[in-house]
């Protein structure tokens, strides 16, 4: 009986044929897109006055509750946009429980956290570490709830610190003309927001490819392109960031198991109460994904080949080969774009206040 070829060995049959290696570039348009140089939010005006107040207080630790944490120590951005952590530590140090999502393409989400439990940067901005970083961070089955009346006093005292600085009462009158008063709460959630919106990684190789240049990818890549086409990776991972969004139940087709799923994180059960929602979370998005690890909400694996084994089997219901695996993990490595060179702000000087 004749041996049938393996999946790897026709998918090199068919790229040494110009035609079809063109045909593999026309599906790929159908589900991806490049990451484009600039990117902006709905309804919400960027100016650089508004980007440069953004970037300040992104990595000034003044606002948070102890003065001791910024956007920028779970969004490291010179580590993709994360803490390069299984479990996301925040205020005193408590743990959250999923790791961090890096912060960078994040415009592109369909919404922010795991569970997709606010849209917008904006809102993920207002709800994060500035407020009260023990607020946001979730015990196993659902986030910790503090009472409101904390959570606003936390918010004012943000707002009298930022007030009590001359360099931000400049600065914000800059980026927010027109407002009477400019220093609040939300407007802090604007302007970071409007910052993080620069923060992409465009010219990655396969975006490259994308545009018709032949040569950014290697055959290797291209043959893991095909696998994870054709393989159903791309139902869930596809569009700008390649994932983030959709929903996903993890483990469609098998449990990855408690390692990779602790049973006691409904994921987004926790926010809609909608029994069809237990174990589910974003998509993530696979940009840059081999400077993101650890892998999965519950950073379990370090090791890519690993992750798309775990994805192959439970998602799938397919046991991968290990050439395929390889085949893919090839591909993965042409996501990585232009990381954002951010030069550090020279953050205004706190002022002295006199106690009565």
């Amino acid at each position: 009986m004749k041996k049938r070829p393996s999946m790897i060995a026709v998918l090199l049959m068919v790229l040494a044929s110009p035609a079809l290696a063109n045909s593999l570039r026309d599906q790929a348009k159908g589900l991806f897109q490049p990451i484009p140089e600039s990117a902006s939010i709905p309804g919400e005006t960027a100016t650089p006055e508004k980007v440069a107040l953004g970037k300040a207080l992104y990595f000034d630790p003044r606002i948070s509750n102890n003065h001791d944490m910024s956007c920028s120590t779970c969004h490291n951005l010179s580590m993709a946009g994360i803490d390069a952590r299984s479990s996301a530590a925040g205020h005193i140090g408590q743990l959250g429980g999923r790791k961090t999502l890096s912060v960078l393409n994040a415009v592109f989400n369909i919404s922010q956290y795991w569970d997709g439990r606010v849209a917008g940067l904006k809102e993920h901005v207002v709800n994060s570490v500035m407020a009260n970083p023990a607020a946001m961070f979730k015990s196993r089955g659902g986030p910790i709830m503090f009472n409101p009346a904390d959570l606003n006093a936390t918010r004012q005292r943000a707002v009298e610190q930022l007030k009590s600085i001359p360099g931000y009462v400049t600065a914000f009158k800059q980026a927010f003309p027109g407002e009477a008063d400019p220093i609040v709460y939300d407007n802090v959630g604007h302007a970071i927001a409007v910052f993080e919106t620069t923060l992409l990684t465009p010219d990655a190789p396969f975006d490259r490819w994308l545009k018709s240049d032949d040569a950014a990818l290697s055959d290797t890549q291209k043959e893991g392109l095909a696998l994870f086409m054709n393989k159903g990776c791309a139902s869930c991972h596809n569009g700008v960031n390649i994932g983030g969004g959709s929903y996903a139940r993890f483990g469609v087709m098998q449990s990855p198991g408690e390692e990779h799923l602790p049973p006691d994180d409904l994921g987004r059960f926790a926010v809609t109460k909608d029994v069809a929602d237990k174990y589910v979370f974003k998509v993530p998005s696979l940009r840059n994904i081999e400077l993101v690890a650890p892998y999965f909400h519950s950073g379990s694996t370090w090791d890519l080949k690993k992750a798309i084994a775990v994805m192959g089997e439970a998602q799938l219901g397919q046991k991968l080969t290990q050439a395929e695996i390889d085949r893919i993990q090839d591909f993965l490595m042409s996501l990585t774009g232009k990381q954002p060179e951010v030069a550090l702000p020279i953050l205004p000087p706190s002022a002295y206040v006199a106690r009565p």
